[in-house]
C-alpha cells in the first residue's frame, strides 16, 4: 500500500493507522503548495490537490482522512483499531470522526492561512477553545476518547492537535488534553510514525 503524504498533515492520521495495524507501506511525499510529488503532478494521482491518498496493491485509490482510517482499521480487525461496522460503537466512532474532522480539523486550517486576518484567528483560538473544552469532559476519566482503547480516532485527534505547536494554540491551557497528547506521544507506532515523517528525531 502507498501513502500519500505530507509531514505532520492530517496524513499522519492514516500513517499512524497503518503501523499500528501492522500493514506495511511505502510513503509518498507531496509537496502540497506546488502539487508535486517525485513522480510528477499529484493531482494526476488525486484531483482535489490534497493528502491523503492511499494506493492499494490494485492501484485503486482512497482518498479522505475518515474513509481512509476505517479502511485501514477493517482491514486488520484483530488490532481493535475501530469496533465491526453496524455496530452501535462503530456509529459512536464514527461520531467522533466526523466531530474532529469539522469541529477541530477544519477549525484550525485558518491558522495556517499566512493571508488570514489576526482578527480571524484570534476568532478561530476562541472556536477551538470552545471544543477543548467539550473535549476535556468527554476525556474525563479515560485514557482515549472511546474509553481504554487506542483507535483510529485518536490518531485522527492526536495529529490534528498537534497542529497547536506551529498555530499558537497552548493546550497547557487544558491539562487533560496535554496528558492524553503525551499518552497517545508515547506509543512506538505513534514515535515511529513521526520519526519517519522527520518530526521528531
Amino acid at each position: 500500500m502507498k501513502l500519500y503524504f505530507a509531514p505532520g498533515a492530517c496524513s499522519m492520521a492514516p500513517h499512524i493507522a497503518l503501523r499500528e495495524a501492522g500493514v506495511p507501506v511505502d510513503l509518498v511525499k507531496v509537496d502540497t503548495k506546488n502539487k508535486t510529488y517525485e513522480g510528477g503532478d499529484y493531482r494526476q494521482i488525486n484531483g482535489k490537490g490534497y493528502v491523503p491518498t492511499i494506493e492499494l496493491d490494485d492501484k485503486t485509490r482512497v482518498t479522505e482522512v475518515a474513509v481512509i482510517l476505517q479502511y485501514i482499521a477493517d482491514s486488520a480487525p484483530q488490532t481493535r483499531l475501530a469496533p465491526a461496522s453496524g455496530t452501535m460503537e462503530r456509529v459512536r466512532l464514527q461520531e467522533w470522526l466526523n466531530f474532529i474532522s469539522s469541529e477541530i480539523h477544519k477549525q484550525f486550517s485558518p491558522l495556517f492561512d499566512a493571508t488570514a486576518s489576526d482578527e480571524i484567528k484570534i476568532r478561530q483560538r476562541d472556536k477551538l477553545a470552545g471544543r477543548f473544552d467539550w473535549l476535556v469532559q468527554q476525556l474525563a476519566g479515560k485514557d482515549f476518547l472511546t474509553g481504554s482503547n487506542f483507535t483510529i480516532a485518536d490518531a485522527y485527534l492526536f495529529t490534528v492537535l498537534n497542529w497547536g505547536q506551529w498555530t499558537n494554540v497552548d493546550l497547557g491551557k487544558w491539562p487533560l488534553l496535554s496528558q492524553y497528547m503525551a499518552r497517545v506521544a508515547a506509543r512506538p507506532k505513534v514515535q515511529e510514525a513521526m520519526k519517519a515523517e522527520k518530526l521528531i528525531k
